[in-house]
């Protein structure tokens, strides 16, 4: 620990976002950088505790206070190397993962004012792959085969993790490239797809095989296999199902968020096909971070205004949460940079039914809800307030988050991976998934 006394002196400092003006005009990654000695000064807050809840909170195991230490000292190597040995992939959580490690921060608790992990993890991959600390692997080969099918977070760890102990490793990918929803999903705003495809480079130098437009069917997995691991994600969103669903103009969020993703990589698409939210006036129903990346999209595509509904109670206004108390992850209002852009947002609302001319969307019938405990428990009871009104909206983006899948009865040699065991979750705990499943594969087989 190289200044037990920094975080008494320095501050917590963000790298922030590219101005609000600049940056709706492009799909950049919002995100800005600090230079070379702030990012040290910001890594030696990190107090090296005696029971480091950085550690405990992160689904990865990742080891904060050791990899701040050798950024702080100028050891950039050594800190990628002990980041990259719990986290295959730091530059992925460096730039969308929600920090839990940071709430649980002891200096969140102090002061609210946690080191800057997330950052920190990006800047020191970044550096890693500039300065070519990130070295190509040749594993020696046991003589057995893995499938893995899909190639989102999960997936691609329980591929590299498998593929390192030296199996070998054929992925399986229903869509036309890899990386699952942080291709398809995550705007380039916040995950530039050039990060993705450099890693991509790496694992395919490593010996892995990719075979994509592959649309398997889990039921009749491909012959010449010892082991497979099932890594699907949550493919189908949660629908609103009520009167007018059949207008046009009403879309799911991976509708919109999956072709720009794709009209970015050059593909294109008829104009008929379009999910466009040019001149529109745009609601998004749901308030999580597919939402907010509805929100930031639709800005960018030219949008006439924006606005969000929540079902669910507005969360309380940080940074504590009495019903989740430190180290615990607070449940509080969230802003992102696509909030920041402009967007009109509104808690405790339930859609009634969408309204529409010609065939064509032009509102949303809502109303104010409350919600009463249940006096024989469970979920509580919603009940009305006030009466219904129309919301104006020519495009409606349903964001209300993935059903679980239903997996069948397996054989003892496959084994499920991330989303597509839990349901939707975080991105790093479908990495900790992956790498589970790779752990219990290699288990299996070495018995075998």
């Amino acid at each position: 620990m190289g200044d037990p006394k920094a975080f008494l002196t320095i501050h917590r400092k963000e790298a922030g976002y590219r101005p609000v003006h600049d940056r709706i005009h492009d799909f950049g990654e919002v995100e800005q950088t600090l230079n070379s000695n702030d990012r040290r000064q910001q890594a030696s807050r990190c107090m090296d505790c005696g029971v480091p809840f950085c550690h405990w909170a992160c689904p990865l195991g990742n080891k904060p206070p050791e990899w701040n230490d050798a950024l702080y000292k100028g050891d950039w190597e050594l800190a990628y190397r002990l980041l990259n040995s719990t986290n295959d992939f730091p530059e992925f959580t460096g730039r969308i993962c929600p920090a839990l490690c940071e709430k649980a921060c002891v200096l969140n608790l102090m002061e609210h004012e946690p080191t800057t992990n997330r950052e920190d993890e990006a800047a020191i991959t970044e550096h890693a792959f500039e300065e070519n600390y990130v070295r190509i692997h040749h594993p020696e080969r046991n003589g057995m085969k893995v499938a893995v099918i899909g190639s989102g977070p999960a997936g691609l760890v329980a591929a590299n993790r498998l593929n390192l102990s030296g199996y070998t490793v054929t992925v399986f990918e229903k869509n036309e490239d890899a990386g699952g929803l942080l291709r398809y999903g995550i705007p380039n705003f916040k995950l530039n797809k050039a990060v993705i495809d450099r890693r991509m480079d790496v694992l395919r130098a490593e010996g892995i095989e990719f075979k994509f437009n592959q649309n398997i069917n889990v039921e009749k997995l491909p012959d010449g296999f010892d082991a497979y691991v099932i890594a699907t994600g949550t493919p189908q969103a949660r629908d609103l199902n009520i009167p007018g669903r059949d207008l046009k103009g009403i879309y799911f969020a991976l509708d919109m968020l999956a072709q720009q993703n794709r009209v970015l990589a050059g593909m294109e698409f008829k104009r008929e096909e379009l999910v466009n939210a040019k001149g529109k006036d745009v609601l998004v129903i749901g308030g999580g971070d597919t939402g907010s990346d509805c929100i930031g999209t639709a800005h960018r595509q030219g949008c006439r205004s924006v606005t969000q509904i929540e079902i669910m109670p507005k969360p309380p206004v940080g940074p504590e949460d009495p019903q989740n108390p430190w180290p615990n992850w607070p449940r509080t209002l969230k802003t992102t940079s696509s909030h920041e852009e402009g967007c009109t947002r509104r808690w405790n609302i339930n859609s009634l039914k969408f309204i529409g001319k010609d065939g064509k969307l032009t509102g949303v019938e809502v109303q104010e809800i409350t919600w009463k405990p249940n006096p024989e428990g469970g979920r509580p009871l919603m009940e009305p307030v006030g009466k219904p009104e129309v919301i104006k909206a020519d495009m409606v983006l349903l964001a209300m988050g993935f059903l679980k899948p239903q997996q069948p009865k397996f054989a003892p040699n496959v084994f499920v991976a991330g989303d597509a065991a839990s349901g939707a979750s975080l991105v790093v705990r479908a990495m900790a998934g992956g790498r589970d499943a790779a752990r219990q594969v290699d288990a299996f087989l070495s018995a075998k």
